[in-house]
């Protein structure tokens, strides 16, 4: 029996379906929401409400920040995880593999409606006196970042895959961000060293969202090319080629903004800079939750250990997993990193998160609020032992002494 494309009723057992199978598509949603804003502005603009109509340019925020957070509520966790015996037929079937395929195109068709609306100076068939106003113009800006931010999350599960195609690809959504670099740290990089104090892309108990921001960025940045770097030389090249595989992943983003702005004006280059370091910003606001606290112990041999379930934070809400691909099975993802995002599982002995992603990112905006919620979790995760705990060395020693461990 083939194993490619077969429909769900021939799967390898009679009892178990993917019940998320036909919900996957609307991770479809985010890059499309640019034509939902040009909907609703048309339609309050009809209908007398032009005051406020701008306020739809800012979609984007309005539903990672707000429309996921009451979905997961409404909705809850999920819960329901493939059995072995269907685990390679699910795996083969293409049909999940289309899904994110499909992100990147709507992705870059989105980019391009935004620069033309950046760019216009008559909107009127919108129903828009000349064209939109600074306020409309970075509102906009952010929800395509938000659009760029969930495609670094098409990027990563393309990423981890051997098909030349899916990660040529996976490059191709990381254009838009301008940061073709995280295809060499996350896998190379990230996936070693997660939950370690060598890990930049792992927060560190007591480290707020805005100290970890630069040093993730950077150290992702320095690391990356630190690691192309190694590998050209033991190919006997220099790293300055377009072998690397972060310059050309850059070269992307160059072309890209290039043809942009000579179609569009140099006016839009301030919005498309928006647009990318809002995506990427986003990207880190997840790695910091995904690990903060965490930290793999050192063997005897003074390795680390193997990561496992619990070095990874998780949560299964369905309503965020399916517009992120099973991000949120974070756990499953680093013990079996080229596992295609159908075939995740929730897994026991993970330390769950509270709440979906973009109700923790919003919390994490605010230091005070993250602590109080996260650090009595991190610590019960460790039966209240401080010293297996990720520290943050600048504040390791007043961590230590208020709970009462030697340094």
């Amino acid at each position: 029996m083939s194993t490619h494309l077969q429909p769900e009723s021939s799967a390898p057992t009679g009892q178990w379906r993917d019940k998320k199978r036909y919900l996957w598509p609307l991770g479809l949603n985010p890059p499309t929401t640019v034509f939902t804003a040009i909907g609703l502005v048309w339609a309050f603009e009809r209908i007398g409400l032009g005051a406020v109509a701008p306020v739809w340019w800012w979609i984007g925020p309005f539903i990672v920040y707000v429309m996921l957070p009451i979905l997961d509520i409404f909705f809850g966790p999920d819960g329901d995880n493939p059995p072995d015996e269907v685990m390679e037929w699910l795996e083969n079937d293409k049909y999940y593999r289309y899904c994110t395929y499909a992100y990147i195109p709507l992705q870059f068709v989105s980019l391009v409606m935004a620069c033309y609306l950046w760019s216009a100076t008559d909107l009127g068939w919108l129903g828009v006196d000349g064209g939109l106003g600074v306020a409309s113009k970075v509102g906009l800006a952010i929800t395509i970042g938000c659009v760029a931010g969930i495609g670094i999350n098409t990027a990563h599960e393309l990423g981890h895959k051997k098909d030349e195609l899916e990660r040529w690809l996976s490059k191709v959504a990381l254009a838009q961000s301008f940061y073709g670099h995280f295809y060499i740290e996350h896998n190379r990089g990230h996936h070693v060293r997660v939950a370690t104090p060598e890990d930049p892309a792992s927060a560190r108990f007591g480290e707020t969202l805005w100290a970890f921001l630069p040093r993730s960025v950077w150290g992702s940045l320095t690391s990356s090319w630190r690691l192309e770097k190694a590998r050209l030389e033991r190919l006997g090249k220099r790293p300055w080629t377009i072998h690397n595989g972060i310059l050309n992943a850059w070269l992307m983003s160059v072309v890209l903004f290039g043809a942009l702005v000579a179609v569009f004006g140099i006016g839009i280059m301030p919005y498309l800079v928006i647009q990318a370091v809002f995506g990427f910003c986003l990207l880190e606001a997840v790695n910091y939750l995904e690990h903060y606290g965490l930290q793999r112990q050192k063997t005897a041999s003074g390795r680390y250990e193997r990561c496992t379930p619990e070095h990874s934070w998780n949560s299964d809400h369905i309503v965020t997993n399916i517009f992120l691909f099973h991000l949120q099975r974070h756990s499953d993802h680093h013990a079996n990193p080229t596992r295609r995002y159908q075939t995740l599982r929730s897994m026991d002995g993970a330390p769950t998160l509270p709440s979906g992603y973009g109700s923790m990112i919003a919390l994490s905006y605010f230091p005070p609020l993250w602590r109080r919620v996260m650090d009595p979790r991190v610590l019960a995760h460790y039966d209240d032992d401080i010293m297996r705990v990720n520290i943050q060395p600048s504040k390791r020693g007043k961590v230590l002494a208020k709970y009462g461990a030697p340094e």
